[in-house]
């Protein structure tokens, strides 16, 4: 059974990217399947900390951006939005350049919050961040909670 409420448009969600952070950072979604989401980001000056390596902020863009993105396809968008309430990371391994993958994966998806755990690799296949991103999940017409 998939986790989508609406079956992931790639070309419409990477359209949507336009004039964000996620083209200034070249945040591209690559697939999905019944349980997850994968997006990628450049590791390249934009996204380079002063020695060279992934900043840790880029690489939680690139996790809240893959989270949020998935929590949004598992809402019935004619009822409810969804924001971001809460993202750590854990930073396991410098990245110079390339891409980093992140794929996200549902851990509680309920009627007013989502949870995800996001895993960021590099192109060798070798983890470099670890995330969890909790979404509110807000009736339309209502203002998300206060931060």
């Amino acid at each position: 059974m998939t986790l989508w409420r609406t079956t992931p448009d790639l070309e419409q969600i990477n359209a949507a990217q336009k004039n964000t952070i996620g083209e200034l950072l070249d945040i591209r979604f690559e697939a999905f399947d019944d349980e997850s989401l994968t997006a990628s980001m450049v590791v390249d000056h934009r996204t380079h900390q002063p020695f060279g390596l992934l900043h840790g902020g880029a690489s939680v863009v690139l996790a809240e951006s893959v989270g949020s993105t998935a929590s949004y396809q598992c809402l019935d968008k004619s009822k409810f939005y969804c924001v971001g309430l809460e993202i750590n990371a854990n930073h396991l391994r410098g990245v110079r350049s390339g891409r980093v993958t992140a794929v996200a994966k549902a851990i509680h998806i309920g009627r007013t919050t989502h949870v995800w755990d996001i895993r960021l690799s590099d192109d060798s296949g070798k983890t470099s961040c670890v995330s969890r991103l909790t979404m509110a999940i807000v009736p339309l017409g209502e203002q998300p909670p206060s931060r």
